[in-house]
């Protein structure tokens, strides 16, 4: 998992109902959180898909993370290019001294018919002192190379941040999908109980006319009683996909917010799988990142044998100094270092080894990670066109179970049915009004994944719900 943390939608064998896949996004790491966003209007907020990804890359965590890591190999850069680049400073300093040499193991026993004694005692006495110093790397081919590998890594890390904005708008854009199809359920499953209740009603007239039995109207009751359930259960996931929606794109978790963009299905042109995946490894920016971290550990190995070879150092200081800031004379030191490698005790040999694997261990990951895209592409394809054509079918199933409701409650109206085929028929309704839901999610998260896998979630997400609205 990035540090930004992962997203992928997930198509799924449906064991029930006539609309065999079911399809949902999974958010985990810090791409289900955000920072607050300190520009929130009062009141009701109205949000289009775009609107609502557009907060997300503003305030979610995944993205903030993903560009605070990316400072930090920016900084690491800076710190490596500090060995190659000179090393100024200037210091000025004044001292005032007294020196007993008696601690130092000076004793001065002077005969005294000389006349004159040595003190032990020397000062006060004081000087000041102004220099320059200079350090500078002539010639340090590890440094070098490691420098380079930073540049490398500088170069991943903000190609990775690039790429958690791909995430984050396949996080949003499916959550903000997702919330919108539990909205068109409910939509759906209220006029569900609307029917059940409109059959219930019409059963106990019948039994208070005598032309029906008890049971007819315990078995219209239960159904009502379900959809009702059914309903509640509906409303409750919504208003937690709404919570989770808001805590992705920094919004209050009270904030009362409307989706304005309904689920689409439209007909586009599949796209050639070959073409498709060359795209996805030309454009995504994880593969990149993933290329300049190979390309980096080329450079650490570079550098693992070049502490075989010598490095040159020079540094120097020019200054004043003398017993008072009136009295002072220009002093001076240069001095150059060549330091030739000789016998490290195998530590050389040792790192070239270590840097050899990371290297090899890069060149995998990379192979694997162009596998990857690849099969995130063709995956995508397969499960596009299986959600187109869940669509077609769900739609004419909608009709279908449509038609045999209305033939059901006719045929119990004139009373030549029983409440068992109206009930039959309401069941049958409800499922295909849930899976032409889950279809139209299906074709919309599906295009969606397609956009990511090919490297184009943000560039395409203007074009992911437009279409027809059946």
């Amino acid at each position: 998992m990035s540090a930004a943390g992962s997203a992928s939608i997930q198509q799924n064998v449906a064991l029930a109902g006539t609309n065999t896949i079911d399809t949902s996004v999974s958010v985990n790491g810090n791409l289900q959180g955000s920072v607050p966003d300190s520009n929130v209007p009062k009141g009701t907020i109205t949000l289009g898909l775009v609107d609502a990804v557009q907060r997300g890359l503003r305030t979610n965590l995944g993205l903030i993370t993903a560009n605070d890591s990316s400072s930090a190999a920016r900084a690491q850069r800076i710190q490596t290019l500090a060995a190659l680049l000179p090393n100024v400073s200037a210091n000025a300093s004044v001292a005032e001294n007294q020196v007993n040499l008696a601690a130092y193991g000076f004793s001065f026993k002077v005969p005294a018919s000389l006349g004159f004694a040595i003190p032990s005692i020397v000062g006060p006495f004081s000087y000041v002192q102004m220099q320059g110093t200079v350090s500078q790397s002539i010639l340090d081919p590890v440094a070098i190379q490691n420098w380079r590998a930073t540049k490398d890594l500088d170069n991943a890390s903000r190609l990775s941040a690039k790429d958690a904005r791909e995430l984050v708008v396949l996080a949003v854009a499916g959550s903000y999908m997702q919330t919108v199809a539990t909205a068109a359920r409910i939509e759906s499953q209220r006029a569900q109980v609307a029917n059940a209740q409109a059959v219930y009603d019409q059963a106990e007239v019948r039994k208070t006319a005598g032309t029906n039995s008890k049971i007819d109207v315990m078995r219209t009751l239960v159904e009502l009683q379900t959809q009702k359930q059914r309903l509640n259960s509906l409303e409750s996931d919504w208003r937690k996909e709404k919570i989770a929606l808001a805590r992705a794109i920094g919004l209050p978790f009270d904030q009362d917010i409307v989706l304005s963009e309904p689920l689409a299905a439209g007909s586009g042109e599949m796209p050639e799988a070959a073409a498709a995946v060359a795209k996805a490894l030309q454009d995504r920016l994880d593969l990149q990142a993933a290329t300049a971290q190979v390309h980096a550990a080329e450079k650490v190995v570079s550098a693992a044998k070049n502490e075989r070879l010598p490095s040159v150092t020079a540094n120097g200081n020019y200054g004043v100094s003398g017993p008072d800031p009136s009295n002072t004379h220009g002093v001076f030191a240069v001095s150059g270092t060549v330091n030739i490698p000789i016998w490290a005790g195998g530590r050389t040999s040792g790192d070239i080894l270590q840097a050899e694997t990371t290297l090899k261990q890069r060149q995998s990951e990379l192979a694997d990670e162009r596998r990857r895209v690849e099969q995130e592409v063709r995956d995508s394809l397969i499960e596009l066109e299986t959600a187109s054509g869940q669509v077609e079918l769900s739609q004419s199933n909608r009709s279908y179970a449509a038609e045999t409701l209305q033939e059901a409650r006719d045929r119990f109206g004139l009373g030549v049915a029983n409440t068992v085929e109206v009930v039959q028929a309401q069941e049958q309704v409800a499922a295909a009004e849930t899976d032409y839901i889950s279809s139209l999610l299906s074709y919309d998260l599906s295009r969606l994944s397609l956009a990511r896998a090919m490297g184009q979630a943000e560039v395409s997400l203007p074009d992911l719900l437009k279409g027809n609205r059946p």
